[in-house]
């Protein structure tokens, strides 16, 4: 009984769905890694041959975009179906790989990937052309900090840094923008101190 008792606590994968602020996208947690220390990101059907988490997931009717990094999988989904209900398919289809014991992503997926020097050279090209010039208009701005992988960390400045709209901005804004041009990029990291600058919409408690 004892050890029936572990294998049911062992086959319990706890995912937690946590809301972004785009609507149609939503953040799943899950208890332990399921691509450790890496990301890969799947802009669709046909993109995500070398996940079978991700073509598991595509199955799902609504879903058009998955961000896999570490423990967490971000979903976002067409329609006007609430997450509850596709959530509970998403949760069903990330329990069922686990417990398959495949792989999230291929190993040979880091292969196809550009390295950080080259990232780092098309986001930099793509702030200095793109980006920048349209939140300079706005007085802000973004620097990218650091690559590690194929993710990225960016800093955002100016009228961006401490805005109650940041997040939405490097959300909706930049990140949507740099996977357009950048499919292979795997997670945009904030790492503005947002508590800092003038009239800062963050306060430090």
């Amino acid at each position: 009984m004892e050890a029936q008792n572990d294998k049911a606590v062992e086959d319990k994968i706890a995912i937690t769905g946590e809301p972004t602020m785009n609507p149609a996208t939503c953040k799943f947690i899950v208890d332990r890694p399921v691509y450790p220390g890496k990301s890969a990101y799947f802009g669709s059907r046909d993109a995500a041959e070398p996940s079978l988490l991700a073509k598991r997931l595509f199955e799902i009717a609504e879903v058009e975009s998955i961000l896999i990094a570490d423990n967490q999988i971000t979903v976002t989904k067409s329609g006007s179906d609430p997450w509850p209900r596709i959530g509970k398919n998403i949760g069903t289809g990330i329990r069922e790989h686990i417990r398959s014991g495949d792989p999230a992503v291929d190993e040979g997926y880091v292969g196809t990937v550009p390295g950080e020097s080259e990232i780092r050279r098309k986001v930099q090209d793509l702030f200095d052309r793109e980006i920048n010039p349209a939140l300079g208009s706005h007085g802000g701005s973004v620097e990218l900090v650091d690559v590690k992988g194929n993710s990225i960390y960016v800093k955002l400045g100016g009228g961006c840094q401490g805005c109650a709209s940041a997040k939405m901005t490097l959300k909706m804004g930049i990140e949507r923008i740099l996977r357009e041009k950048i499919p292979e990029l795997g997670e945009v990291l904030d790492a503005t101190d947002h508590t800092a600058g003038n009239n800062p919409y963050y306060q430090q408690p």
